[in-house]
């Protein structure tokens, strides 16, 4: 096979895992908002699924290093899409962990406003994974770049939510519930964060220089 082929090969892999990543994302949420104990477990059981590719793209990869002599922009897209491999398998992860306490609280009589804005949070960190694999998909340099000003809108719904928590935690029976909901916001929060970073991979690859969208607008990915 040709470095070419063998290149959109993986890059048709990672599209691939980012499609279960984005199914995980939305499936967790659901079962979120509607308390599902069943669509939590199966958010969990598909992870494996997400692993089984997160490790068949990094051999993939792996082997391409080590067997060819890839020219420089062929080494810089196989050494983004490593990367972007690693934040797809991590937000895989994050789903699992909504899905978790999804299911550690789902007996929980659940505060409606609290709830809301978490599924609005979800939504866009959702939008944002989508708008970054269709951006690495298309080569869009400003499609990329976009999702800054999308990850501010979840630092805004993220806002409303700490406000909310407030009156929520005030409540004993809630408190509980509501500490389960602060990881909840942190995960989705990390989604986008994630989100980003793949779109700073994109401008990686088509400007050959990396460069944070903001200074310190979102965690760095060993988080």
């Amino acid at each position: 096979m040709s470095m070419d082929a063998a290149l959109d090969r993986v890059e048709a892999q990672i599209q691939q895992e980012g499609e279960r990543v984005l199914s995980a994302v939305r499936g967790a949420m659901r079962a979120l908002r509607e308390s599902d104990r069943e669509l939590a477990d199966e958010v969990i059981a598909h992870d494996d699924e997400i692993d089984g590719l997160f490790l068949e793209i990094e051999r993939s990869i792996h082997s391409l290093l080590a067997l060819q002599t890839p020219v420089a922009r062929d080494l810089r897209l196989l050494l983004a899409l490593l990367h972007i491999n690693l934040l797809l398998e991590r937000t895989g992860d994050g789903s699992v962990t909504i899905a978790k306490l999804t299911q550690l609280v789902a007996d929980a009589d659940p505060d409606a406003a609290l709830v809301e804005v978490l599924v609005e949070m979800g939504e866009r960190a959702e939008e944002m994974l989508r708008v970054a694999l269709d951006s690495l998909a298309r080569r869009d340099l400003t499609g990329a770049e976009s999702l800054v000003d999308l990850d501010e809108l979840i630092d805004r719904a993220n806002r409303r939510f700490v406000e909310r928590l407030v009156d929520v935690m005030a409540e004993p029976s809630l408190r509980e519930w509501g500490l389960r909901m602060v990881v909840v916001a942190r995960t989705i929060e990390r989604v986008g964060d994630r989100a980003v970073d793949i779109g700073e991979q994109t401008a990686y690859l088509l400007t050959g220089e990396f460069r944070e969208f903001t200074d310190a607008s979102h965690p760095t990915t060993s988080s």
